[in-house]
């Protein structure tokens, strides 16, 4: 026994092994999405391409500036209220801008004017962000790309590209006339042009040293500038004060195994590549000694990875295709870019939030953005968030615990997604995204993407399976998922096989079980494509056992959506599979499309009517069939996406109402229940815009509801996918 504690000494002592719960883990979440289409300038069209490229934040942290290539202008988001940004309005800068710095009250704007690759010039325009007005302006005889501010807003770098033609000799250098690095003074936050100082930095890299291209800037605490020169596979290190070049060396070059390099409808992460050149694009400081560089590739490389050097060139950390790896697990894996450069990472972004240091690296293709601890030594990878379509730039407001991201691509022409810029907020929390991933096996990721069809385990609840549709043409797979986990986990992959090969010209979007252990999948034709509409019976391993084709009656009035859902009801003999049609066929009366029915044991068609609700734009079609109790469940929807989304429904009919007729005559309407509206939680889900396609829906055994979107395999999308439960409670 101890003696001679004091009773505050034992009190303490006592409360010290009291277990004291842990606080809750901080997690940045998506918070608002902004659609740059909403700064649109009064005098032109609301459908005109805009864009949110390179991005910047007021010093106070409430408004946000981004720069707008194909519009001309700068565009202005003011979050004071950051879960409601609101629009700011755009200032036109009579030429291209480039990318955008925030010194004081002034943005300082890069802005190309060339007026060809040979002739290339530039601008330097001072915005007073009071009055969004041009205030001052710098020929900076070149044309810009980046532009970076001192810490300590003395002055500002920026650089100077003069970009190379790349349909000219194939775009291979050199390519005259040469880039450089500019230096500017700055006064409370207004450069002043006669200080402007050009830095020569030919002759330094290996390749094409008399044309160097430069391409990003970043300023650390000391003013130094890392410069990188993308082309020439190249980094520079420069005395902010003098101009002079402190060091400089190589990017290199890498190889890497373990990774998807063919765009072949497939996700096979068995490939690898030699000798692949970096070609850094953004680069950041992590602190005085090292900076991190984004390697996207260019000309002839592109490594998929991010790589952290000291400012001497010592590698000291490369990623190789870890975080390619991690975004194939959310699905989000671009397999057009397969073989080109993968996830293509391109912008980065350095902060400190409280006492952690983050680096944020965004995937152009992959539309995602990375954020990883800084330990010093080897990151830690701590969450990757959706973020709209090709990430370009990224800033954050530690004062606030904010970060935003600038999403590039406007799809405004195809009737696709506008242009957003994304605001996240680290907090407190549960991680939103991703609502589902897949395992790795053998240290490699279940690949997937596209999840069109949906349904339940018969016994075991909580496990269901998905299949993907044609745009994995030749990699046709049954998943398995278990919904019990958070996220949902794609546990194993079934490919669905026809003589022990891939099997070809499906167009999967529908699955239900058989009753026998194996599955029913509906096909959604293309006669384009010599792809069938059809039935396939597959056993449990997969094997295709049996194709049914539809009947001539039913197929001289097809269009290519078809089948987008099959279920089955009864049993045995009785059993009879029901597929729901996407859109009206030749043959069907306006605001109208079939439920299909076939016996597999009669070998008997027929159908029914269902009435479509009217959309506000585009079309209204099914998207998935899923029979429970005695109904079954339709989701209907239009193809809309963000704000005109109007239509993302469940509808129920009651099975006594499923009374096929025979096909080429007179079908019989059937009526349909609402029974749930999709819209709330498709808004919810991770307060992004709403995406159009959601395509499966289902019940698992002990009756809980289940959806998920198809995200189009990552092509002109923002390849984000949501899977969820749905309530349904006090529906009978």
């Amino acid at each position: 026994m101890t003696y001679g504690l004091s009773r505050a000494a034992l009190t303490a002592a006592l409360l010290a092994s009291v277990a004291v719960p842990a606080s809750a883990e901080q997690v940045f979440n998506r918070i608002a999405s902004f659609p740059v289409a909403a700064n649109m300038p009064a005098d032109k069209d609301v459908k005109s391409v805009s864009s949110a490229e390179i991005i910047a934040a007021s010093e106070d942290g409430m408004t946000l500036v981004y720069s707008d290539s194909p519009l001309g202008a700068i565009g202005f988001v003011d979050i004071s209220d950051a879960r409601a940004p609101k629009a700011g309005g755009a200032l036109m800068m009579g030429g291209e801008p480039t990318s955008v710095g925030i010194a004081g009250g002034k943005a300082l704007v890069a802005v190309n004017t060339s007026e060809s690759y040979v002739k290339p010039s530039g601008k330097l325009d001072v915005v007073d962000l009071a009055t969004k007005t041009v205030e001052a302006s710098c020929d900076l005889g070149g044309q810009p790309d980046s532009v970076a501010i001192s810490p300590d807003k003395t002055f500002a770098a920026i650089a100077i590209e003069n970009e190379r033609d790349e349909e000219l000799n194939d775009g291979a250098l050199p390519q005259m006339p040469a880039g450089d690095l500019i230096i500017v003074s700055l006064k409370d936050g207004v450069a002043d042009c006669a200080t402007i100082k050009h830095v020569d930095v030919t002759g330094l890299a290996e390749i094409a040293p008399e044309d160097p291209e430069p391409e990003f800037v970043s300023i650390n605490s000391l003013g130094e500038i890392a410069l990188t020169m993308q082309e020439n596979n190249h980094i520079v290190i420069i005395d902010g004060k003098t101009g002079e070049v402190k060091s400089h060396f190589s990017a290199g070059a890498v190889d890497i195994a373990g990774i998807d390099t063919k765009t072949d409808g497939a996700l096979k992460f068995t490939g690898k590549l030699e000798g692949v050149k970096r070609e850094p694009d953004a680069v950041k400081w992590l602190d005085d000694n090292r900076i991190v560089i984004a390697n996207e590739g260019d000309y002839e490389g592109g490594s998929r990875s991010f790589t952290i050097f000291d400012k001497t060139g010592k590698e000291l950390f490369e990623s190789g295709p870890s975080l390619e790896l991690e975004i194939a697990r959310l699905g989000h894996f671009p397999d057009k870019r397969a073989k080109k450069k993968g996830v293509e990472l391109e912008g980065l972004e350095t902060a400190t939030f409280g006492d952690q240091r983050y680096f944020f690296v965004l995937s152009e293709r992959a539309s995602v953005a990375a954020v990883y601890k800084d330990t010093g030594a080897e990151p830690e990878l701590m969450q990757i968030l959706p973020s709209g379509i090709s990430p370009e730039g990224v800033v954050a407001i530690p004062g606030r615990n904010l970060l935003a991201t600038a999403n590039e691509v406007d799809l405004v022409e195809d009737g696709g997604a506008r242009s957003h810029v994304m605001l996240y907020e680290l907090a407190e929390g549960e991680k939103a995204y991703p609502m589902i991933q897949s395992d790795m096996v053998d240290d490699s990721p279940i690949g997937w993407g596209a999840l069109s069809g949906l349904v339940g385990d018969a016994e075991k609840a909580g496990q269901l399976y998905a299949v993907n549709d044609s745009f994995y043409s030749m990699q046709p797979t049954i998943f398995t998922i278990d919904a019990t986990a958070k996220p949902a986990r794609i546990v194993s992959a079934l490919p669905v096989t026809r003589g022990g090969q891939a099997a070809q010209k499906l167009d999967m979007e529908g699955i239900t079980l058989d009753g026998k252990g194996g599955f029913w999948l509906a096909s959604e034709g293309n006669s384009d494509k010599l792809t069938p509409h059809a039935l396939y019976h597959v056993s449990n391993k997969g094997e295709i056992k049996e194709e049914i084709a539809l009947p001539a009656d039913l197929l001289k009035n097809e269009i290519r959506f078809g089948f987008e859902g099959v279920t089955m009801i009864g049993s045995g003999d009785d059993a009879t599979l029901w597929m729901a049609v996407q859109r009206e066929w030749k043959d069907d009366e306006k605001g109208t499309v079939k439920l299909v029915s076939y016996n597999p044991k009669s070998k008997e068609w027929g159908a029914v009517r269902y009435p479509l609700d009217k959309g506000e734009a585009g079309w209204v079609g099914l998207s998935e069939i899923s029979a429970h109790g005695d109904y079954v469940y339709i989701i209907e929807r239009d193809n809309q996406i963000g704000d005109a989304a109007k239509i993302k429904k469940l509808y129920r009919v009651a099975l006594a109402d499923l009374k096929p007729a025979k096909i080429g005559g007179e079908l019989p309407l059937v009526k349909k229940e609402e029974v749930h509206d999709f819209l709330p939680d498709l808004k919810a889900a991770t307060n992004g815009y709403v995406v159009d396609k959601l395509e499966g829906f289902t019940f698992d055994a002990s009756g809980q509801a289940y959806a998920v979107t198809d995200n189009d395999g990552v092509d002109d999308s923002s390849g984000e996918t949501l899977f969820f439960p749905v309530d349904l409670k006090g529906t009978n």
